[in-house]
C-alpha cells in the first residue's frame, strides 16, 4: 500500500502512527506543514524504512511562517520531498494569495536550483495559479497534485504538462471522480490519506481507509485490486527513481 501525503507528526502519538505504518508495510511520504517541523518530522521515520519526510510550507500557514523560507532553502538539501506546498484560494485565506503566490515561487525557484524535487502540491481553489507558476518553472522537478479539487479542465492541463496526483478516498468518492481520474494517466496517480485530517475516525493510522482507496479506484478503473496495486506499485517504483535522480544530482552541484 501506498499513502503518499500523510501528516504523521500531527497524529495524537506519531510514534505510535508510525509502528502502525511498519506493522502493514505501507509506504508513507510524510509531509509537514512548516520548516520548524521537519527536522523532528524526519526522526520518527528512523528505523523505518518505508516513510519519507518532506519539507513543507503550508499555504494556509505562509501569511504567519514566511519568514521561514530561509530556513527551508537550507534544509532543502536533506531530502529529495517537498511538501505540502502550494496555494490556497479559500475564502479564509484568499487574502493572504500574493504572498502565498510569492512564496510558492520562491519554493519553486529553489527546488529548480537544487536539481528538482519531487513535490506535494496543495491547490484548492487556485489549481490555475498552481498550474501556471509550474508553467514558469519547469524544472522544478516532479509536481504530484494533491487531492485535486479543481476543474478537470485544469486537471486535463496539469497532466499534459507531465503533473502527477495522489487521490484519497473522499475524491473517489465524489460524484465526478469517475470523469476526473479518467483524464489522469494511470502511470501518473498515487494513493493518499491526508491524515489525520481526513480518512482516519481514531488516533490510529487509517490502514483500513487506504485499503478502501486502493478498492475504490480498482472500481473506477474497471480491473481488480492485485491489478490496481500492481500499478500504483509500479508507479511508486518510477517516482523513487527520479527522486534518486534529484538527490543524485544535488550532490554532483
Amino acid at each position: 500500500m501506498i499513502d503518499f501525503h500523510c501528516h504523521l507528526d500531527l497524529f495524537p502519538v506519531p510514534s505510535i502512527a508510525a509502528d502502525d505504518i511498519e506493522r502493514t508495510g505501507a509506504y508513507v511520504l510524510s509531509v509537514t506543514n512548516t520548516p520548524k517541523a521537519f527536522p523532528k518530522t524526519a526522526q520518527l521515520a528512523k528505523g523505518h524504512r518505508r516513510i519519507r519526510t518532506a519539507l513543507g510550507l503550508h499555504p494556509q500557514l505562509v501569511h504567519e511562517r514566511h519568514t521561514e523560507v530561509g530556513m527551508f532553502m537550507r534544509l532543502l538539501g536533506e531530502t529529495a520531498y517537498v511538501g505540502e506546498i502550494g496555494i490556497d484560494g479559500g475564502n479564509d485565506f484568499a487574502q493572504h494569495r500574493s504572498v502565498q503566490m510569492e512564496v510558492f515561487d520562491r519554493i519553486l525557484r529553489g527546488c529548480s536550483d537544487v536539481g528538482g524535487r519531487v513535490m506535494s502540491i496543495h491547490s484548492r481553489h487556485a489549481s490555475g495559479e498552481v498550474i501556471e507558476a509550474l508553467r514558469r518553472h519547469p524544472t522544478a522537478g516532479v509536481a504530484i497534485l494533491h487531492w485535486f479539487s479543481g476543474p478537470v479542465s485544469h486537471a486535463e492541463l496539469a497532466a499534459g504538462m507531465g503533473a502527477w496526483f495522489s487521490v484519497g478516498l473522499p475524491m473517489l468518492r465524489s460524484r465526478r471522480a469517475s470523469t476526473l481520474i479518467s483524464c489522469i494517466p494511470r502511470d501518473r496517480i498515487l494513493t493518499e490519506t491526508d491524515a489525520p485530517f481526513a480518512s482516519t475516525t481514531g488516533e490510529r493510522y487509517p490502514t483500513t481507509a487506504l485499503k478502501d482507496t486502493v478498492s475504490a479506484l480498482s472500481r473506477i478503473w474497471g480491473c481488480d485490486i492485485a491489478t490496481t496495486q500492481k500499478q500504483l506499485d509500479l508507479n511508486l517504483r518510477a517516482l523513487a527513481m527520479k527522486s534518486d535522480g534529484f538527490m543524485s544530482r544535488a550532490l554532483v552541484h
